[in-house]
């Protein structure tokens, strides 16, 4: 899986590594306790004896690793799917250490098994191990497929305690020592994903900052150079509409000249605070795109929206100005708008020239006015 398919959103991260990390650590656990069994079937005293115990535990392992091989996630960014397939396969997993838990029993319990019990139950000793140290992801659910690995075996045991009280106790410390660990290794997987999560946070913020600019918090340049394109290309995938909005503030460096740098850098501000007022859809992208140059993305928007959205931002400014700390700025804006259209605009680039073209033309009629990019008709 590449970097770019990873979930950013932390809780949604944290359910995608619980569900990589127990897809990748259980992918070959099933084909274990698959040969344990043959094994034990195998070695068995009476091989021949046990033929329908040995043929439907060989079909009962190979169903729960074929069941596991071909339980797979599907959406990485849904939580809700993420949490389902974990609880199903968990269920998966659950369900294998109770069956291997019954062999186990069985095994020991059997005088045709008399020849495999030490294999039984060296494969317990193994795969409660392997529980212990790649599944401790959920504390709780291991600790109850140690019980159901262990349990039914320790049964078996404590009813035959004059020949089998060492080894039972022997498992039972062993078993005692793979709880503290589980609890342990617990401890260690929470934490290193807290650090993972703690470092996405960190190159989320680092990729936020790259793309916003620090004045007006608006998106910046380096942005619209990669969002633009993208647009661009979903509008002609899906066939919707995508308008742009460029707007350039008028006389900008009278307002440096006559009030200061502040007063320019709070204009600025200003002005981005109105663009949110009025261009204040979810989907629309607000950026500054240089100096005193902002442009406003509009998926779904067709140009008569567009319009109507540029010329009221235009002539609420006319009439109101800018709210300064201490001053009433007078202010006007040019603008320029289009609308994707695949006959006029071979690329993103020829869209982004029209509508450029159009600004400028706004600005050479006289400013403060809307100009359509509307191509010229053949």
């Amino acid at each position: 899986m590449t970097d770019a398919e990873v979930p950013r959103q932390p809780t949604t991260f944290a359910l995608w590594r619980e569900v990589d990390d127990t897809r990748i650590r259980t992918r070959v656990g099933g084909l274990f306790y698959l040969l344990a069994w043959l094994l034990t079937w195998i070695f068995s005293a009476s091989p021949a004896g046990v033929v329908v115990s040995g043929v439907l535990g060989s079909c009962l392992f190979a169903g729960l690793l074929i069941a596991r091989l071909l339980h797979r996630p599907n959406a990485i960014d849904d939580p809700q799917q993420l949490k389902h397939w974990l609880d199903r396969h968990w269920g998966l997993i659950l369900l294998t250490a109770f069956c291997w838990g019954q062999a186990h029993a069985l095994a020991l319990y059997s005088d045709a098994y008399d020849g495999s019990e030490l294999i039984a139950t060296l494969a317990t000793v193994a795969f409660s191990t392997a529980m212990t140290f790649n599944f401790a992801m959920r504390y709780r659910r291991a600790l109850l497929a140690l019980i159901l690995l262990y349990l039914p075996g320790l049964a078996v045991m404590a009813s035959n305690w004059d020949e089998r009280h060492a080894v039972l106790i022997t498992l039972l410390f062993y078993l005692g020592y793979l709880v503290l660990v589980l609890g342990r290794n617990h401890r260690e997987y929470r934490a290193t994903l807290e650090l993972e999560l703690k470092l996405l946070d960190q190159q989320r913020q680092l990729d936020l900052l790259s793309r916003t600019d620090s004045l007006t918090q608006l998106g910046n340049r380096y942005q619209f150079n990669n969002l633009f394109p993208s647009l661009v290309a979903n509008a002609i995938r899906q066939g919707e509409a995508l308008s742009l909005v460029l707007l350039d503030i008028d006389f900008f460096k009278q307002v440096n000249d006559e009030h200061g740098h502040a007063s320019g850098d709070a204009c600025l501000t200003a002005f981005a605070e109105r663009m949110r007022r009025v261009f204040r859809r979810d989907a629309d992208a607000l950026l500054r795109l240089g100096g005193e140059e902002f442009g406003v993305l509009l998926p779904g928007t067709t140009l008569a929206q567009a319009w109507d959205l540029a010329e009221h931002f235009r002539r609420e400014l006319e009439e109101e100005g800018l709210e300064l700390p201490g001053q009433r700025l007078v202010l006007t804006t040019s603008l320029g708008v289009g609308c994707f259209n695949s006959r006029h605009d071979s690329d993103a680039d020829a869209f982004f020239r029209r509508v450029d073209s159009a600004l400028y033309r706004a600005k050479r009629e006289g400013r403060n006015r809307l100009v359509s990019a509307e191509p010229v008709r053949a």
